[in-house]
């Protein structure tokens, strides 16, 4: 049966020290034996290990090739297959070559417009102003500068 009581401080302290001398003991003969044993290994292992390099270095350097002629040209056009996949399709706006064009010809057609009516009321009033435009065209300017700027009289 386990005692509900609580046991003395002393007596857990005592206890868990204990516990920590016996696991600082079993590390310490641990220790001793992993030394020991590495070295009657070393030895052999070395030559092991040299061996092990020379087995697998042959299979690296073909590996290596396979990898730089056979996988990634596959891996490189599935990948760019994929981004055409991905890329969204291009929108179909009117450029802005094409939109300017259009804009230029909506002036082209503005200013003829105007020319057009300007010489429209320059034709149909000539007779009931021409009295007016002879005047006007027989005007001359007098006063000049110096700079050859015109000022009308006041």
């Amino acid at each position: 049966m386990i005692s509900i009581r609580r046991k003395p401080q002393e007596e857990v302290l005592t206890r868990f020290g204990r516990a920590q001398e016996a696991a600082r003991q079993g590390a310490e003969m641990c220790r001793r034996s992993a030394s020991s044993a590495v070295e009657r290994i070393r030895p052999a292992a070395g030559e092991r290990v040299m061996i092990v390099r020379g087995w697998s270095a042959p299979r690296l350097r073909r590996a290596a090739r396979y990898v730089e002629t056979g996988l990634a040209p596959r891996v490189s056009t599935f990948l760019s297959d994929a981004a055409h996949r991905v890329e969204p399709p291009k929108s179909s706006k009117p450029r802005r070559g094409a939109l300017m064009t259009m804009m230029g010809v909506v002036a082209a057609i503005g200013v003829a417009g105007a020319v057009a009516t300007r010489r429209g009321v320059m034709t149909k009033g000539s007779g009931e102003h021409a009295e007016d435009a002879t005047s006007a065209d027989s005007m001359t300017v007098t006063g000049a500068d110096v700079d050859g700027q015109v000022h009308s009289p006041h």
